[in-house]
């Protein structure tokens, strides 16, 4: 045990000398740790609300109907199964709910900013589907629309996916959700990593439009790890039994009661005023670094993310370089990416997890003088 001490204390204080740029990272508050710390990690709850396979679970059938209900309420859903244990999880379920084995998915490919569960090649999702993947247009890197029509209307599929994992444009989910009807396909929209700003109407939302919804807790939502999953009223059933017992056993009870403590967190002012904040800031560091000369991926962005281009197969060394620094970010492929995913042309950076530690746009503007001083004399390129 006094390992584990010594790893923690060591692991919180490189948390606390980092300049943390993950896109997909943040920090909690000492409330949500505190409960995904508690009890609740003892109690197994196997089932939904009412529906246990154990005994024992009265209190938590409260938890979890309290953590759905504020779920319902943050993102204006039917229905809510906050059990998934990721957002890859909460993907793979929706699959299992809507879908045949060998049906066909149009997603958007991996070099343009999509997710693993999206269809790649190594991942169950493309194993088990007949996966077409959608891209950007190679002049303005964004996503190219007509060509999700046409892909969709050559191709016929049963389930669309909006949504991405490296992409800072806004995602037109209302476009989406027209193409989806005119084929005939159902439409998930992958919100992991936007879920923050769509709460708080900074981005659009696709309810009116998906008939699934999937986000992780983690991310801007700045809950604990975890994934979240969402559905018309007519898709709940399947939905909850592709959860389980489709994909999972027993839920993570103190992880659904530190999702409950977030999404309170979520309806206050304050988490509001964070996520303009977060935006705010990514559109500052972008632009210094455009202004530095640097390329960035699209121009600019209108979420809390975005990709330097830094060229051919240097990514990996620049992420090396950084967190020499103590700058973390991800080495990560731009599109059209000539170089591969372990060693690829970019990094990602994000501004959710330094905005909750309080930096506003000087901040990151000073940043991205730092990085491109670091980039600059080490000679990556």
């Amino acid at each position: 045990m006094k390992t584990i001490d010594m790893l923690l204390v060591k692991e919180r204080l490189r948390q606390d000398r980092s300049v943390n740029l993950i896109a997909s990272e943040n920090y909690t508050s000492d409330a949500v740790m505190r409960v995904v710390g508690s009890c609740l990690t003892n109690k197994y709850a196997e089932g939904r609300p009412g529906r246990r396979f154990y005994a024992g679970c009265e209190v938590v059938d409260e938890v979890e109907a309290h953590a759905t209900e504020l779920a319902k309420k943050i993102f204006g859903v039917e229905h809510a199964n906050v059990q998934p244990h990721s957002g890859s999880n909460a993907n793979l379920a929706v699959f299992l709910a809507a879908l045949k084995q060998g049906d066909t998915i149009l997603s958007m490919s991996m070099d343009a900013g999509g997710h693993l569960t999206h269809g790649y090649k190594k991942n169950i999702s493309s194993m088990l589907f007949n996966v077409v993947s959608y891209g950007v247009d190679k002049k303005t890197e964004c996503i190219d629309y007509d060509e999700v029509a046409q892909l969709a209307k050559l191709h016929k599929p049963k389930l669309i996916v909006a949504g991405a994992s490296s992409y800072s444009r806004e995602i037109d989910f209302a476009v989406f959700g027209v193409i989806a009807k005119s084929v005939g396909a159902l439409l998930l929209a992958d919100i992991a990593h936007i879920a923050g700003l769509v709460a708080t109407g900074l981005h659009q939302s696709p309810v009116p439009h998906a008939d699934f919804i999937t986000a992780t807790t983690h991310k801007t939502l700045r809950g604990p790890r975890g994934g979240l999953a969402m559905c018309r009223a007519e898709f709940a059933s399947a939905l909850d039994r592709a959860v389980m017992p489709g994909t999972q056993g027993g839920p993570l009870m103190n992880v659904i009661a530190g999702k409950a403590v977030a999404f309170e967190e979520v309806l206050t002012n304050e988490f509001r005023d964070y996520q303009k904040q977060v935006v705010s800031n990514a559109r500052a560091m972008a632009n210094k670094f455009v202004e530095l000369g640097f390329r960035v991926v699209s121009g600019g962005t209108d979420n809390h993310m975005f990709l330097l281009d830094l060229g051919v197969g240097v990514g990996k060394e620049a992420e090396k370089k950084l967190e020499q620094h103590g700058i973390i970010v991800n080495r990560n492929v731009i599109p059209f990416d000539s170089s591969s995913p372990m060693n690829p042309s970019g990094i990602r950076i994000g501004t959710p997890a330094m905005t909750t530690r309080g930096f506003v746009e000087k901040d990151f503007e000073c940043v991205a003088e730092r990085i491109a001083r670091i980039l600059t004399l080490d000679k990556l390129t």
